[in-house]
């Protein structure tokens, strides 16, 4: 028969349910080196029971001990999803699955077995008979255990279209409820996959009484378009994982087919229950139990799907958010949307970054600070918001520098106490003041403090020479904590205390403007 296109018009012009069925726990679990431990298990099991998935496929009971008990203690926990395990076509199977999930308030059996030929002949060694006799036994024995009954054909994207509708028919009559046909090595095309679920739906006779189900892998990147295929085709539910973990290339990405539903309801007018700012807090705890870090550009969860670094990107999304993203941020749980700084952000962006940092300069000061931050990012790959506040306050600082040294003379040696006596420049009038210390450097910041009082801790004291010999300059680096405000104060000098104590007045400068954020601003807005 011709199948319709994948592009025609939706089953269904009504927003119908799409049930989510979680495998996080289960294929997701399968990916090599991601196995949880019991209670991460049952951490994430709640945790999707709370974002509102339908089904949880718990694990795989009899494949150890450990996974008949993660299934059983999390089938006595949820209390609204459906809690299902994994059982082959065999009763042993059957039998444990129906005992792990017997706690549940709802419990499902999913079993399965492969369809294909190369299944069929390779993995089984089975013919086309003894595979169909294994999936009506099969469903049965799970039928005579709970109500809810789920069948897959493994690698039913190859094959054979008669013998996979002999087989959805049987599992149908024998009692299956939920019918999954996986792309079990990721290996179709979202037409191909369409025409494959229109297929069965339209040519297996008892095909109204059961809810189709996808379950695609990525091999192509295709799962998730696969996924959404299926269900324009007439499958309603659809098999997923958080952040897309999954054996090889992994499943459909449980966040990606959601926002996908949402935002293009246009084009899939279909709804799920999924409690959506919930899906980033969902990714980032499946990411620390299962140790698979979230590529930065992942849809949806990934560090960067909110993140504008471009120029051109930051202008628009500052005039209009829609102009480059397609969906709000606090949808999925992300606070909001973030403007990287970097060698690509324009004056827009960084006038609204100092904006929200609590600065607004004078067109000639921004001018400045704009020039200083392009070479800074030359530098840099990313800007922080701790380096703008720098760049600022240093421009600050040498428009409104209220104290700087004028000399300094240090007593130091082995015969007495160390002393120093600095004269200052502080707003216009020259002071002089003494003090001794512990050392040369300690005497020095002394005496700049009974010039300057002040309650701030030194943090850092720091010297760099600029160049080799004895006659080097010497780069002081100094840094001033004082009511969680943190500057640093930089000073150059052949000589190494001058330049300690101009580092040190550069700091306690910068810090005054800090302690008065927004009053410098506007005395700089006529500059």
């Amino acid at each position: 028969m011709n199948a319709p296109s994948a592009a025609s018009t939706p089953v269904s012009g009504t927003r119908d349910r799409v049930v989510i069925f979680d495998t996080t726990l289960r294929d997701g679990e399968q990916s090599p080196g991601a196995s949880m431990t019991l209670e991460e298990k049952i951490q994430v099991a709640e945790l999707l029971d709370a974002m509102g998935v339908d089904v949880i496929e718990a694990g795989f009971p009899i494949a150890s001990i450990g996974d008949f008990e993660a299934v059983q203690e999390i089938a006595k926990r949820i209390e609204r999803a459906v809690v299902c395990g994994l059982a082959r076509a065999a009763f042993g199977d059957i039998d444990r699955a129906a005992e792990a999930i017997k706690p549940a308030q709802r419990g499902r059996i999913h079993t399965f077995i492969g369809t294909s030929p190369l299944h069929r002949e390779f993995q089984l060694q089975l013919d086309k008979e003894q595979v169909y006799e294994r999936v009506v036994a099969s469903v049965t024995r799970a039928r005579n255990h709970v109500e809810d009954v789920e069948w897959s054909a493994m690698d039913a994207t190859r094959t054979e279209h008669d013998f996979l509708c002999r087989c959805v028919e049987a599992a149908i009559k024998a009692g299956a409820t939920t019918i999954n046909i996986p792309d079990t090595v990721g290996y179709a095309t979202p037409e191909e996959y369409f025409a494959l679920i229109r297929m069965l739906i339209e040519t297996v006779p008892n095909a109204d009484k059961a809810v189709f189900s996808t379950h695609c892998h990525d091999d192509l990147g295709l799962a998730v378009a696969n996924s959404l295929a299926g269900v324009r085709a007439g499958a309603r539910q659809i098999e997923c994982t958080i952040n897309g973990l999954g054996e090889r290339a992994g499943n459909a990405a449980l966040e990606e087919v959601v926002m996908a539903i949402r935002t293009r309801a246009d084009v899939l007018p279909y709804e799920t229950g999924i409690v959506t700012p919930m899906l980033l807090q969902a990714s980032k705890l499946v990411s620390a139990v299962s140790s698979f870090a979230v590529q930065h550009n992942k849809a949806i969860v990934g560090k960067n799907a909110f993140a504008h670094e471009s120029g051109i990107h930051q202008d628009g999304i500052l005039k209009n958010a829609e102009t480059y993203e397609i969906m709000r941020p606090e949808h999925v749980g992300v606070k909001q949307t973030s403007l990287v700084m970097g060698k690509h952000s324009g004056r827009h962006a960084l006038r609204e970054k100092l904006k929200e940092l609590g600065y607004e300069l004078g067109e000639n000061a921004f001018s400045d600070v704009f020039r200083r931050f392009k070479d800074l990012a030359d530098r840099k790959k990313l800007v922080y918001d701790e380096d703008i506040e720098a760049l600022v306050d240093d421009e600050i600082s040498m428009q409104s520098e209220t104290a700087r040294v004028i000399a300094l003379t240090v007593i130091a040696g082995t015969g007495g106490p160390q002393k120093a006596i600095i004269t200052m420049d502080v707003e216009g009038v020259h002071v002089t003041k003494e003090a001794s210390g512990s050392g040369p450097v300690d005497a020095t910041f002394n005496a700049i403090r009974e010039i300057i009082p002040h309650t701030a801790r030194l943090s850092l004291y720091q010297v760099h020479a600029v160049t080799e010999g004895t006659d080097a300059q010497a780069e002081v680096s100094v840094r001033l904590e004082e009511d969680g405000k943190i500057v640093n104060g930089r000073g150059a000098d052949v000589d190494t205390l001058v330049a300690s104590a101009k580092a040190y007045v550069s700091a306690l400068n910068k810090l005054s403007v800090r302690r008065q954020k927004g009053r410098p601003a506007e005395v700089m807005k006529a500059s």
